[in-house]
């Protein structure tokens, strides 16, 4: 099995459309004739340039814990975005952005970190993606800037190796803390930084 590295965000429940509104702004216009709708638990519906598990069936997430989606999304060229353009063939767009996908974004609708918010895990789909994910500051800015955008509170970096996570981004402020690390020993010490998930 290859690596699979991911950029997770954790925020609170109802900014869930927010963020996905926010990555769709983000796929190339090649995908603009596909749409895939999507309804959300509390009733709020999206039309996405996304497919969940390859597919363009409305998905009704009411009553549903999770939901899978497939996405490509668009980043600002740096070198290691233009080396991998340059071995991996996505052409740059007429903008000078690259397209990278699949990501497989994973939305939980309560966060294996804390019960009162949601998290969306974007994973790479191969192991020269998940390079590019650890070496591309443009690939670790989008993901703090959409982190940012929806009102998150929390953005990991995961090798899913079991070597530790670095945080990109907490209570409104970028970071460079790994995880665990001296300000937070574990998991359950980062979660309990984050303000009431109500507010």
């Amino acid at each position: 099995m290859g690596l699979i590295y991911s950029y997770d965000i954790h925020l609170r429940p109802r900014n869930v459309a927010k963020l996905l509104t926010a990555m769709a702004e983000r796929a190339p216009t090649s995908r603009a004739g596909r749409s895939l709708e999507v309804t959300l638990p509390g009733g709020d519906r999206l039309v996405l340039p996304f497919t969940s598990r390859f597919e363009s069936d409305p998905v009704d997430c009411s009553t549903s814990d999770t939901l899978e989606l497939d996405t490509s999304l668009l980043f600002d060229a740096d070198d290691a975005l233009r080396e991998y353009a340059r071995t991996s063939g996505p052409r740059p767009e007429a903008d000078g952005r690259i397209q990278i996908g699949y990501i497989y974004a994973t939305i939980r609708f309560q966060s294996q970190l804390h019960p009162g918010y949601a998290s969306v895990d974007c994973s790479a789909a191969t192991s020269d993606m998940s390079r590019l994910f650890a070496r591309s500051a443009s690939v670790r800015k989008l993901f703090t800037d959409l982190t940012a955008d929806a009102g998150g509170v929390c953005c990991l970096f995961d090798t899913g190796d079991g070597a530790p996570e670095h945080i990109c981004w907490l209570n409104g402020e970028p970071t460079r803390d790994t995880l665990p690390g001296p300000r937070f020993p574990d998991r359950r010490a980062l979660a309990a930084a984050w303000p009431d998930s109500e507010r």
